[in-house]
């Protein structure tokens, strides 16, 4: 399973920027959007195979705003947090799917001289607890622009940005807080001492040329899901916005194969010649290692991947 999340900074102008190319080229079962600065009526584009939930904001428009676009219809789609300023803003969006919550979400900046701080401590508290809540009837995955660089080796100049917005004590804090409930950092989990990581960059300066960037764009995982993730990536390629994509890989978050459709794929591949197997969707199904296994014994297969083929 492929999970994309990605702050476009207005989807309008990222969409002449080449969003849809890299949303047909990377073809994500998920991706999650922040800072879309829009309401859907504003604009008919389509994206063909995703059903899409919004989150815009309502207070402020043009501001803010997140959305979702998935394959598979999730069971239900919740949008903020109960908390009213934040609510007005579009923040989060929250995906219930039958293993694991998926949610997103668009932190509040602290802004300058850390102006809004006491907002972003509330929203910080509250969004904690919301995901903890959410814990307790399933696994979570939360993902987004959470305006936070970590530590610092998530940001090229940490010394003379301590203090500032986004490296402050203070966020950095609720950060580490939230990641104590037992969420874990994807990337880290991954490449704990990668450096010059980053998936923000200033438009000043010429800061993406000279990689001049901090890590602000996050996967979390509950720590219960570790062993089902397969990696976690930063596209640091990708252009369109002033952030760029991350994405995770996750492996098994899909129907399992069953013991009585694997018995019943081995008896029809068995009475071929030969067998193509391709993933559907990009997905692989937990059970296809011991088809192939039992198949392999008896005669060639060929692997095709990258289709779309409803079956095996």
């Amino acid at each position: 399973m492929k999970l994309v999340s990605w702050n476009v900074n207005g989807l309008r102008a990222c969409m002449g920027k080449g969003f849809s190319e890299f949303l047909a080229a990377e073809d994500p079962d998920v991706i999650c959007l922040q800072e879309t600065k829009m309401q859907r009526e504003q604009a008919d584009f389509q994206f063909p195979g995703y059903r899409e939930y919004w989150n815009s904001a309502t207070a402020r428009k043009g501001y803010s705003g997140t959305a979702l676009f998935t394959k598979e219809e999730p069971l239900s789609v919740t949008c903020g947090l109960g908390l009213e300023e934040a609510d007005g803003e579009g923040r989060v969006i929250a995906a219930e799917y039958q293993d694991f919550f998926l949610v997103t979400v668009y932190t509040p900046n602290a802004q300058e001289g850390l102006a809004r701080i006491g907002f972003r401590m509330e929203f910080e508290d509250a969004f904690r607890e919301y995901l903890s809540r959410l814990r307790e009837r399933k696994p979570v995955i939360a993902c987004g622009d959470m305006n936070v660089a970590h530590r610092p080796i998530d940001l090229k100049n940490p010394k003379p940005n301590i203090g500032h917005a986004g490296y402050s004590y203070e966020e950095r804090g609720k950060f580490m807080e939230l990641l104590a409930t037992g969420m874990v950092d994807t990337f880290r989990h991954f490449y704990p001492d990668q450096a010059g990581a980053y998936s923000w960059w200033s438009y000043r300066g010429n800061a993406r040329a000279n990689n001049t960037g901090w890590r602000i764009d996050y996967f979390l995982a509950d720590g219960r899901l570790l062993p089902r993730l397969g990696d976690s990536r930063i596209l640091a390629e990708v252009a369109g916005s002033d952030h760029c994509p991350v994405e995770d890989l996750t492996a098994t978050l899909f129907p399992r194969l069953s013991l009585e459709r694997r018995m019943e794929l081995f008896d029809k591949c068995c009475q071929a010649e030969c067998v193509y197997l391709t993933e559907h969707g990009g997905r692989l199904y937990e059970g296809i290692p011991q088809l192939l296994e039992e198949l392999s014994q008896r005669l060639p297969l060929f692997i095709v991947s990258n289709c779309n083929l409803e079956y095996i």
